[in-house]
């Protein structure tokens, strides 16, 4: 006979939390929300520690280098997808790790027998005014010169003529190595009085531009996830079919961290790749899922996963509970792992930290999810919507919303992450639509961290530990949760306040 489960499976919609003493040192401006990425020993601090409890879901529709890019310069982390060719993936690794903050890869290029019409054009499609001159019109050429929207005037000047006619020459150019760091660099645009520092290899070639413009921009993400190197921070997903090819490859292209991605990570098959990531290459953390329950945390972490990944069927793209009727409301399934978690802690003195993945609709419901338990979120439909996404920008009548597509959906051809059988979907397990366009990944992410941090401070912590151990829920009936919603009729244009 089966086995009957009688506690009801929940989602974050039936929960609410109850508000603790708020002390007179808890305040947004002392919320810490770092958290650990990787097994530890309790009580000591995680090898990678994020500065943001934020990572990005291993889709095509998500992960990008921009994406994760963007991410980490707000302390959280991207996972970048594993359907795609293993020289591709590694590829959009190094992407990511060769990215210097305030140091700028020059997309507005041009070679000096060009004619400044070509020149006007080349800034009208990239909206820069600062060209670079290289010997072949590309970013890593052989810099000969710099070119400004002020050295020209398109009525003034003959548009046929040669950008080395307005170019000021590399020998009037104020330069620098390839050793140079950004603080020097900054030092030297303010003490020089430069616009621009163009960084140069020991051939000459153009490496980087660096921007007087951007110094204020750097300002903006002082909690960047970076590695000892001052390199951000990146993650990749793995299957279980050719990771013994894939794993060297990412570990070479510099990833810092690995998560087996299957829509059910309670199978052998996970268990040996754990075993054989962690016995071939034990310095990098590897994450394993997605699970529901204890039993299958349990499972997982004892096969030697850094950290265990919560979800099946919880996300807005995935159709598996109506096509296989598997999966567990995402409350109750993070509810369940965490005491597994502790319970682990308890008996081997580690600490495995664990990831809520799927089932965040609303913002609060990252905070509800970190009460309940988890170490960091992992969403998808939430960084979809953002420019940095795969997706296309498409316009509506209704305004414009990004493309958004399951990796169980045709369109993504990910059969391998299924297991239904043969090579390829017997059935699809996710959908493809659209999600509301969003802007930039910064400014959006910044609103819901707002919201956390006051959340936090409503329920008296200044920590995701403190947070996770002294929150307390309710659950909410139908009618509560009606109550819970604004019953007016609201403006349709605001007021103007004179």
């Amino acid at each position: 006979m089966a086995q009957i489960i009688t506690e009801v499976s929940r989602t974050f919609n039936e929960f609410l939390l109850l508000p603790n003493r708020t002390r007179t040192d808890c305040s947004a401006a002392t919320v810490d929300l770092r958290t650990p990425l990787a097994r530890h020993i309790a009580g000591e601090e995680s090898a990678i520690e994020l500065q943001s409890p934020f990572t990005s879901a291993i889709m095509q529709a998500v992960g990008t280098p921009d994406l994760a890019i963007a991410l980490a310069r707000d302390g959280g982390l991207s996972f970048l997808h594993h359907n795609q060719p293993i020289a591709d993936q590694a590829a959009a690794v190094r992407k990511v790790k060769n990215f210097k903050a305030g140091f700028v890869t020059s997309d507005t290029n041009v070679r000096p027998d060009d004619s400044l019409s070509v020149l006007v054009d080349v800034m009208r499609h990239t909206g820069h005014s600062t060209a670079a001159v290289t010997h072949d019109g590309t970013a890593t050429g052989r810099l000969l010169g710099l070119v400004t929207s002020r050295d020209f005037h398109p009525q003034r000047h003959d548009l046929d003529g040669p950008v080395s006619g307005r170019m000021t020459a590399i020998a009037d150019l104020a330069h620098a190595g390839p050793d140079i760091t950004l603080s020097e660099a900054n030092a030297r645009l303010w003490d020089e009085r430069l616009d621009c520092l163009p960084v140069l290899d020991a051939e000459g070639h153009l490496q980087h531009l660096v921007f007087r413009s951007d110094y204020a921009d750097n300002k903006r993400f002082p909690n960047q996830l970076v590695d000892a190197a001052k390199r951000l921070r990146v993650g990749a997903g793995i299957n279980t079919h050719d990771y013994q090819e894939r794993v060297p490859a990412l570990l070479e292209a510099g990833v810092d961290a690995l998560c087996l991605d299957s829509s059910d990570g309670y199978s052998d098959w996970q268990a040996q790749a754990l075993s054989w990531v962690k016995k071939h290459y034990p310095e990098v953390p590897v994450g394993g899922g997605n699970v529901v329950d204890g039993e299958a945390f349990t499972f997982l972490a004892e096969a030697g996963a850094d950290f265990v990944k919560i979800g099946v069927g919880g996300g807005s793209i995935c159709i598996t509970r109506d096509q296989k009727g598997i999966g567990r409301g995402q409350a109750s399934a993070v509810l369940d792992v965490a005491a597994a978690r502790d319970a682990f802690r308890e008996r081997t003195g580690e600490y495995v930290p664990i990831c809520s993945d799927g089932g965040l609709v609303h913002d609060y419901h990252v905070a509800l999810a970190l009460a309940m338990g988890a170490d960091f979120v992992m969403m998808g439909r939430y960084f979809a919507r953002f420019d940095q996404a795969a997706g296309a920008k498409l316009p509506t009548r209704d305004g414009f919303v990004k493309e958004y597509w399951g990796e169980g959906s045709n369109r993504a051809r990910n059969w391998q992450r299924y297991g239904q059988g043969g090579q390829g979907l017997v059935f699809e397990e996710g959908v493809d639509g659209y999600v509301p366009y969003a802007g930039d990944l910064s400014e959006g992410l910044a609103l819901t961290v707002a919201k956390l941090r006051t959340a936090m401070v409503s329920c008296g912590s200044t920590t995701l530990a403190e947070f996770r151990s002294t929150a307390r829920l309710t659950l909410v009936s139908d009618q509560s949760f009606q109550e819970s919603h604004a019953n007016v009729t609201l403006r349709d244009t605001p007021v103007t306040v004179s």
